[in-house]
């Protein structure tokens, strides 16, 4: 059965957007920090730096980020998480991951201003749609074969997910820094774990794993 999830990390104080990009460090300062043990692990390492050497850390942190790339067969993002934001009228802008992105899957991206799809010899496609999250969740889940769906961002996107009631599977990594300003994953989600088991561990790195996870 399909069910529709979402990894995101945040920081103490609940922002899992920064706002210190600059055109030359789009990503910004507060981002490497937000994500520092995420990408330290040999899942990331190989997803993504497609290094096959082993390295990388293991442990906690790994766990979870193994499971990030697990049974997912099509994601949905928004258009920032795509970087439309940065690249608005470059019809050739193809993603930030290069000519390897790391989903090796049907991508849905939530777009005002659909463009033509983009296909990667890896099984990576993006599909860009002008949609509703229901109608683009309804695509996302033909498109997966039975397999999951991940909604994987923006914040944004994820929090109107979240608040339609569509995520059955929620993983917060809560890192142990204080941002300050951003868009906060948490704001109108009052009693968003009620329905849900929720659970937690903590990671060598310092990061809190949380979990929110709908029975059935």
């Amino acid at each position: 059965m399909t069910r529709v999830r979402v990894d995101l990390n945040v920081s103490l104080d609940g922002f899992a957007t920064t706002t210190d990009q600059t055109p030359e460090n789009p990503f910004g300062e507060d981002w490497g920090r937000l994500t520092a043990a995420y990408t330290a692990t040999r899942t990331f390492h190989e997803r993504v730096f497609h290094d096959t050497s082993g390295a990388g850390t293991d442990g906690v942190d790994e766990k979870y980020a193994a499971q990030y790339f697990e049974n997912i067969g099509a994601e949905i993002m928004g258009a920032g998480m795509f970087g439309l934001h940065a690249n608005p009228d470059d019809p050739e802008w193809r993603g930030w991951w290069g000519e390897e992105p790391p989903f090796h899957a049907p991508v849905f991206v939530l777009t005002h201003t659909p463009r033509p799809s983009i296909e990667f010899a890896n099984g990576t496609s993006f599909h860009f749609l002008s949609a509703t999250p229901e109608e683009a969740l309804r695509t996302a889940v033909d498109a997966a074969g039975g397999k999951d769906v991940r909604v994987g961002g923006g914040a944004t996107t994820v929090r109107e997910y979240l608040r339609a009631g569509l995520v059955d599977d929620l993983h917060v990594g809560i890192t142990p820094i204080v941002i300050g300003s951003g868009i906060r994953l948490w704001d109108d989600l009052r009693g968003l774990e009620s329905g849900y088991r929720v659970t937690s561990e903590v990671a060598e790195s310092g990061v809190t794993h949380i979990t929110f996870s709908r029975e059935g």
